[in-house]
């Protein structure tokens, strides 16, 4: 299990989402024949958030990105082999509807529920900020970046007692700052 995902889906469970993560999506052998992928192992997605009162279910794709670059806009495009849900629709359109038959099945969320892919990346290259917010504006996606991450985790330091990880780091480290 990835810190950084365990991390998100504290902030989304503050928020009032019910969440999990390692999500392994149960694909049939013609849904990997339609993607392209024939040998594909289940798909695996990071954080899978799901709010009952709105019926909204957020797919989240999580990149730290903390030592490194950060995110770009190159790693947006149908010739990349990164980021895929956001690179291929008909991918993303397969996995999504695996995804939530898989789950209606499992009597976890209600029928008709909202999917909406979300990033959140602990590190974003500045000058490719507005293209990417604007990017994922463009295809109705969600993006949040390092801004969001703090100021999530401010108000899980600030709130009441939580045995989560995040929240008793957050905690530890914010509280002293005064």
């Amino acid at each position: 299990m990835d810190s950084f995902e365990q991390v998100v889906a504290s902030i989304l469970q503050r928020q009032g989402y019910w969440t999990q993560t390692s999500v392994k999506v149960e694909l049939s052998k013609a849904e990997k024949v339609r993607i392209g992928r024939r040998s594909s192992p289940r798909w695996e997605l990071d954080v899978v958030a799901y709010r009952g009162a709105t019926n909204e279910l957020l797919v989240v794709e999580c990149k730290s990105y903390l030592d490194s670059r950060g995110v770009t806009r190159h790693g947006f495009g149908q010739d990349r082999a990164s980021l895929k849900l956001f690179n291929d629709a008909k991918l993303r359109e397969v996995v999504f509807r695996r995804l939530t038959t898989q789950l209606e099945e499992e009597k976890a969320i209600r029928q008709g529920a909202k999917v909406q892919l979300c990033l959140v990346a602990g590190k974003i290259v500045k000058s490719d900020l507005e293209w990417l917010q604007s990017h994922f504006d463009a295809n109705g996606w969600l993006l949040f970046g390092p801004a969001w991450i703090s100021e999530r985790l401010h108000l899980l330091a600030q709130g009441g007692y939580d045995n989560a990880v995040a929240a008793v780091t957050a905690k530890m480290l914010l509280r002293t700052q005064g």
